[in-house]
């Protein structure tokens, strides 16, 4: 599994073990921050608390994920990793052939 991660992002090893530390405290720091926040507002119907935890989880990952990416060395490749994503969500930049 590691080594197919590897290959698809090109990296060597010791820069994948960076890149994996980066996605699991990014997202536990995504959690924490989320669940916090949830704290705050003491919304007590649970369709709606699901609902804005999602939506917050949805808003922090990123944030989260990049801030903890630069103390690792890792922030070009998760900027690139992110536009992905958002280029997938919103369907990509339009060139125009350029």
């Amino acid at each position: 599994m590691f080594e197919k991660l590897q290959q698809k992002w090109k990296v060597s090893g010791p820069r994948l073990a960076l890149i994996i530390a980066t996605f699991a405290i990014g997202g536990s720091l995504t959690g924490y921050v989320g669940k916090k926040i949830m704290n705050l507002l003491s919304i007590q119907q649970d369709w709606l608390w699901a609902i804005v935890y999602i939506l917050i989880i949805t808003i922090l990952w990123p944030i989260a994920v990049l801030v903890v990416s630069i103390f690792f060395g890792q922030f070009r490749f998760f900027q690139k990793y992110i536009q992905k994503i958002g280029n997938k969500i919103w369907g990509g930049r339009r060139t125009n052939g350029v």
